[in-house]
C-alpha cells in the first residue's frame, strides 16, 4: 500500500464519519452527559474494542461466511436490534428519573454496554470486509497492511468519540439538567431509530 492509497483511504474514513451519531457514538454522549466525560470512558474502551474484533474477523475472511450464513446473520441482526431497542428505552427512561435516583453503573458494566452496543451490528464486519481490499495491495504482506488500515481506523473513530462526549459533557455545565434530560431523551430515542434502520435494512447489504 503507498502513501498516496493511505491518504485517500485516510479522507474516506473520515468522510464516512461525516453523517449523524450513530448508535455507539449515542451511547457515548449519552455516558458523558449522565456520568462525566472520565467516567464514560469504559464506553469508548468497549466500543473501540468489538470493532477491533470485527476488523480481525473482516481480515481473516470470515465475513464471507456470515455473508453466505444467511441464518445465522438474521439471529445476530434481530439480537442486535433487540439490544439496541432495550439500550434506548433505559437511556429514555434514566433520564426521566430524578437526578438523585438514576442507577450509577460500574466502569465494567460501561465498557460492556460499549462492546455490546458496538457488537450489536452484524454490518459491521461486511463494512470492513467491503472497505479494506480497496486500499490492499495484494503485491505485499496483507496482516501488515489490515493493521495499519484497522488502527487507522480506531483512532480517527476513537479521537471523534473524545471530542462528541467532552463537547457533550461541556454543554451539560453550561446549560444544565433540563438540557442533560432532553439530550439523553434525544440519545435514546436515536438508539431506537437506529435499531429500526438495522431492522429495516436488507440482510445482503453492506454498509455499517
Amino acid at each position: 500500500m503507498s502513501f498516496e492509497t493511505y491518504l485517500i483511504y485516510l479522507g474516506t474514513v473520515l468522510l464516512f464519519f461525516a453523517h449523524p451519531p450513530g448508535p455507539s457514538q449515542l451511547l457515548f454522549i449519552g455516558g458523558s452527559m449522565q456520568h462525566g466525560l472520565k467516567k464514560a470512558l469504559p464506553i469508548m474502551v468497549g466500543d473501540l474494542s468489538a470493532n477491533a474484533i470485527q476488523i480481525i474477523i473482516a481480515g481473516f475472511g470470515l465475513a464471507s461466511v456470515i455473508a453466505l450464513s444467511a441464518d445465522a446473520f438474521s439471529v445476530i441482526k434481530w439480537a442486535g436490534v433487540a439490544y439496541l431497542i432495550w439500550m434506548g428505552v433505559g437511556m429514555i427512561r434514566d433520564a426521566s428519573r430524578p437526578a438523585g435516583r438514576r442507577p450509577t453503573p460500574t466502569g465494567r458494566a460501561l465498557l460492556r454496554r460499549g462492546f455490546m452496543t458496538s457488537a450489536a451490528n452484524p454490518y459491521a464486519v461486511v463494512f470492513f470486509a467491503a472497505l479494506f481490499p480497496q486500499f490492499i495491495d495484494t503485491s505485499m504482506p496483507v496482516a501488515g497492511q489490515v493493521f495499519v488500515l484497522g488502527l487507522t481506523y480506531l483512532v480517527i473513530d476513537g479521537l471523534i468519540l473524545l471530542a462528541m462526549g467532552a463537547s457533550a459533557a461541556r454543554l451539560v455545565a453550561a446549560l444544565g439538567s433540563t438540557f442533560q434530560k432532553w439530550l439523553s431523551i434525544i440519545s435514546g430515542i436515536g438508539l431506537i431509530a437506529a435499531a429500526t434502520a438495522i431492522a429495516l435494512r436488507g440482510d445482503g447489504e453492506p454498509a455499517k
